[in-house]
């Protein structure tokens, strides 16, 4: 059934009319209370008319999916997140002392670059006990998680949604953000999905999404005749995909740390120096997915998905 709650608290309605109507939209079990409980998805309505909430990006999401269907568009997310505490990323060096009035400061940095992504030992992965955790609670939730990898920055991780088809990987990732904050309260750790949270020569945090139809995945020239073409689509929907995939995307696409200029968009085969990256084998097969590198770490999952199937396959 739906429900309510008070929007006033939220800024999302005014006091003398606070009640927000809230629709369940997806159910996961609930991987902290067990079963019979579970974790409802839902999304918010204004009461008088039901219409949604500007703040609701699922619902024209939804209307988005349902030009099309026989296409069965793919979504797989990478979700890089940096891990906080005492104000500083996990295995960053910290000073006890107060600054201010905060609790810690940072002192130093750590070594470059270099043995962090993907690593094993104490001296270079970071809070490997809560990636765990959260990985082996988003798959009891029934959350369709592919993988978990630790990033190029110190105390920076990632792990991948997908496939999902349509609105199923908005609602996916949506779920799996709320999971991790939880497990995250555990260790006292704080979540940030800034997409560049330290300065300097170190690498941002994005959220790159592949995306693949039917047709892409199947037909033997789909390189040529249906991932060509949407690159030149992607291009003229440059400027209005960057103003919609994400807050501080500049400080991150700087043609620097494995990303492209937010300028110029641009794409090439097996360049992660580009817009989007089109695989090796998807070229050399004729058929396959392509990455867009270009969504910072706090997208929007319902914005960026419904945005690229409805620049590559709907207009």
């Amino acid at each position: 059934p739906n429900w309510n709650y008070d929007g006033s608290s939220t800024g999302q309605a005014p006091g003398a009319d606070s009640e927000v109507i809230i629709k369940p939209q997806a159910i996961f079990h609930d991987p902290f209370r067990g079963a019979p409980h579970v974790l409802v998805l839902t999304d918010t309505y204004k009461p008088a008319d039901m219409s949604p909430l500007p703040t609701n990006s699922r619902a024209p999401a939804v209307e988005i999916f349902a030009n099309s269907p026989e296409l069965e568009p793919w979504f797989g997310i990478e979700q890089e997140y940096t891990l906080f505490k005492d104000g500083a990323p996990l295995g960053w060096p910290t000073s006890k002392a107060a600054s201010g009035f905060g609790p810690t400061i940072i002192i130093g940095y750590p070594a470059p670059q270099g043995p962090y992504y993907c690593s094993a030992g104490a001296d270079v992965a970071f809070g490997r006990d809560l990636v765990e955790e959260h990985l082996d609670a988003v798959l009891k939730a029934g959350i369709n998680c592919s993988g978990i990898n630790a990033e190029v920055m110190p105390g920076q991780w990632e792990y991948q949604v997908g496939p999902c088809v349509g609105i199923d990987s908005g609602d996916h990732m949506t779920m799996s953000r709320y999971i991790l904050n939880r497990v995250a309260e555990k260790y006292g750790v704080v979540v940030s999905y800034d997409p560049k949270p330290i300065p300097g020569d170190w690498n941002g945090a994005g959220c790159h999404t592949n995306f693949s139809t039917a047709p892409m995945r199947t037909e033997k020239t789909a390189f040529e005749k249906i991932i060509k073409p949407m690159m030149a689509k992607l291009e003229a929907k440059h400027a209005e995909h960057i103003a919609a995939y994400g807050e501080g995307n500049d400080k991150r696409l700087t043609g620097h740390h494995e990303t492209a200029s937010i300028d110029k968009f641009s794409w090439g085969v097996a360049n992660r120096g580009c817009s989007v990256r089109v695989g090796t084998e998807t070229a050399s097969n004729g058929f396959g997915y392509f990455e867009d590198r270009r969504p910072a770490s706090n997208m929007d999952p319902y914005i960026v998905t419904s945005m690229i199937y409805n620049t590559c396959c709907v207009e």
